[in-house]
């Protein structure tokens, strides 16, 4: 992250951030599509984040080592002081992460596990594209998440704890999903 920052031009490119990140860019991808989901949020933003979701989740199980984004989002650029007071403001939060998380369950560092990972994060995503409005995608946004830090941090309990969060928000969202069919279900026979 604190490499961001020291990049020499006045604005970096998506393309640039990427390439700085290098094999954790799928990671920070995750985080940053989980992040919008944890508190409560109108309507088009869990389905919004739930299709990029999917989109990074298809291409971590195909086994891609970077990720793909469309030429004119890669050529998008930001001011490097503004990335530099992103990075400032990221650092402390992840510098009280990695003194609790550390490289545990090493098991999630093999290609297949992370390919399994990235098809339990597209459940993850078409969960955000049916969560119940305002408060139902903050579980799921959460377990997102978790499943992300773990990733930056190589750290498998971490994105085991994210993918229990995960169940509880599927599990929730396809209540809520079976309970409007229901009502409907009832309306129409009444």
């Amino acid at each position: 992250m604190a490499r961001l920052a020291d990049q020499p031009s006045d604005r970096l490119t998506v393309a640039d951030i990427l390439a700085v990140l290098r094999d954790r860019a799928f990671a920070l991808l995750v985080v940053l599509l989980g992040l919008p989901n944890c508190l409560p949020m109108p309507p088009p933003i869990p389905l919004v984040c739930g299709l990029l979701l999917c989109l990074v989740a298809a291409q971590i199980v195909a086994g891609r080592p970077t990720p793909w984004l469309p030429r004119a989002l890669l050529r998008r650029s930001l001011r490097r002081e503004d990335v530099v007071r992103a990075v400032d403001r990221a650092l402390p939060v992840l510098r009280r992460l990695e003194r609790w998380s550390q490289p545990r369950m090493r098991v999630f560092e093999h290609a297949w596990a992370v390919r399994l990972v990235g098809l339990l994060l597209l459940a993850l995503a078409f969960g955000l594209l049916f969560a119940a409005p305002f408060i139902g995608q903050i579980p799921i946004g959460l377990a997102v998440c978790l499943v992300g830090l773990g990733f930056v941090e190589r750290d498998g309990i971490l994105v085991l704890a994210g993918l229990a969060a995960g169940v509880f928000g599927v599990l929730l969202s396809a209540g809520f999903i079976w309970a409007v069919v229901a009502g409907l279900g009832s309306i129409f026979r009444a």
